[in-house]
């Protein structure tokens, strides 16, 4: 049979997924990413593993496909979007490792901009607020402590530049390019004109020479080099998304005030708003959605830094499970969190606090409270972070209908029927949750000419579940209660 393949380098991960034509799963392959957390706040990759998990994770299914007899047709690539690599284009020579979208090493800079009177600049130019959480800030950090004084070539990336770079033949002729879904999130992008900003590269001391060019979506990036990954030899890389825009392209959000929520690393809540540079809309921020060909479509965003991650660190840090899967059968094995209080703001708060000083927290400790009530009070708190964004969607005028979700927490049943009661939404569970692979892989075939129109892959998105709201009355109070505690963090 004829397969897409989706190269999804997440914050936890990189998985290489292979689709067919009707967009069903073929065969996948999944190896997990180090996480380095030098100083408290600080959180990098390596960006050389990123590039080797991706090789090995492509061979793994692109050997079987070859045994099987299947050809391969293109290959999409979504990733982590705002983590910023620096390399040297010369020689491939990385000087530091990947400073990762939850770092907040450069957030009292941001507050001394945002003192400056910087941020409603920033906000018209990039649609995004003043925050350490996007690049430009990552890499004015990395030229301030003279990590790029001898680089011969130098060059700073986001994750997406960084494996089209090594796939296409790295030092060897390797493309330098990117896109507008992950170009906006830098905070170096213009939002209209989708070109870097002359205004925003000056603020952060930014040589735009050191940046990739900024190509359509569903551009032709070049093929993947023999050299690179063999089985993969001259397959033609079709299209790129930051995976949160992949999530609501795999999740067929094709028209305006259709909205998916992915419940990953963090929880991301996007909205598609059309063709039209969205108004700022107070706790959210604008983004491009994606480019197909010369049609812009944006969304508008909400964004949980913190979502599955804070389940890992109830499985690694303090081992209350053996596997991530057990959250749910923990969560379920007591009544109620027993007035506990979760917040995750392990890196700060994203949307629509907008608060870099913010810790996680546990509040509401009693001697009746153990394992599970602590479990109980983190799948509440996941629903009341995206409840809050649905909030900051409604006083801004962005009507929503309905939620589809994905995400690997999104197998959680509990989960969803809180958010349908939390938000008071429909909540659609997409019949498959890799949501942000099929979208890498969809639009890659959209650019490879396997499918003519959106409408044709609207028509392939199904889901497995719908949850109804329920009488809010204690989710309410839960959620004051929840609320409470994120004043105190």
């Amino acid at each position: 049979m004829d397969l897409l393949l989706a190269l999804d380098a997440g914050t936890s991960g990189v998985r290489c997924v292979a689709f067919d034509t009707s967009t069903n799963v073929v065969d996948s392959s999944y190896a997990e990413l180090t996480q380095f957390f030098p100083r408290p706040g600080e959180v990098e990759h390596d960006a050389s593993e990123i590039a080797a998990l991706a090789l090995s994770t492509l061979r793994d299914v692109a050997s079987r496909a070859r045994d099987n007899g299947h050809r391969v047709l293109s290959l999409g690539i979504t990733n982590q979007r705002e983590t910023t690599v620096a390399f040297d284009r010369a020689t491939g020579r990385l000087p530091h490792r990947a400073i990762v979208w939850q770092d907040r090493r450069t957030a009292r800079r941001c507050d001394e901009m945002e003192r400056a009177g910087r941020g409603p600049l920033v906000r018209h130019t990039t649609g995004l607020v003043l925050d350490s959480y996007f690049s430009a800030s990552k890499m004015q950090w990395l030229l301030e402590h003279d990590v790029m004084k001898d680089v011969e070539r130098p060059s700073f990336a986001t994750v997406d530049t960084w494996l089209l770079w090594s796939l296409t033949g790295g030092v060897n002729g390797g493309l330098f390019m990117t896109e507008p879904s992950n170009a906006s999130r830098t905070m170096l992008m213009d939002l209209e004109t989708l070109a870097w900003s002359n205004e925003m590269t000056d603020l952060f001391a930014i040589d735009q020479r050191t940046l990739p060019d900024i190509v359509s979506s569903d551009a032709h990036f070049g093929v993947v080099s023999a050299d690179v990954v063999a089985e993969l030899a001259d397959v033609p890389i079709t299209g790129v998304l930051g995976d949160q825009q992949a999530a609501l392209f795999g999740q067929a959000c094709f028209r305006p005030g259709m909205v998916k929520a992915t419940y990953g690393t963090g929880a991301f809540l996007l909205a598609n708003v059309g063709p039209n540079c969205p108004e700022v809309v107070d706790g959210l921020v604008s983004t491009v959605a994606w480019k197909l060909g010369d049609d812009v479509t944006y969304a508008v965003e909400g964004s949980a830094f913190v979502a599955g991650a804070a389940v890992q660190w109830l499985r690694d840090e303090m081992r209350f499970l053996h596997d991530a899967s057990d959250l749910e059968a923990l969560a379920l094995s007591v009544p109620d969190s027993g007035g506990a209080q979760f917040v995750p703001a392990f890196t700060g708060l994203g949307s629509p606090f907008w608060r870099s000083d913010a810790r996680g927290s546990i509040t509401g400790l009693s001697r009746g409270v153990g394992r599970g009530q602590i479990a109980r009070a983190l799948v509440e708190s996941l629903a009341y972070q995206v409840r809050a964004m649905t909030d900051a969607f409604a006083h801004g005028g962005i009507a929503v209908h309905e939620l589809r979700a994905d995400g690997g927490a999104a197998a959680m049943d509990t989960l969803l029927q809180l958010q349908a009661t939390n938000s008071q939404l429909p909540v659609l569970r997409s019949t498959s949750l890799e949501a942000t692979a099929r979208g890498a892989a969809t639009i890659a075939g959209l650019g490879a000419g396997v499918w003519s129109s959106l409408d044709e892959l609207a028509e392939r998105w199904t889901f497995d579940r719908r949850f109804e709201p329920e009488d809010p009355m204690w989710v309410d109070l839960g959620y004051g209660a929840w609320t409470r505690a994120v004043e105190r963090s």
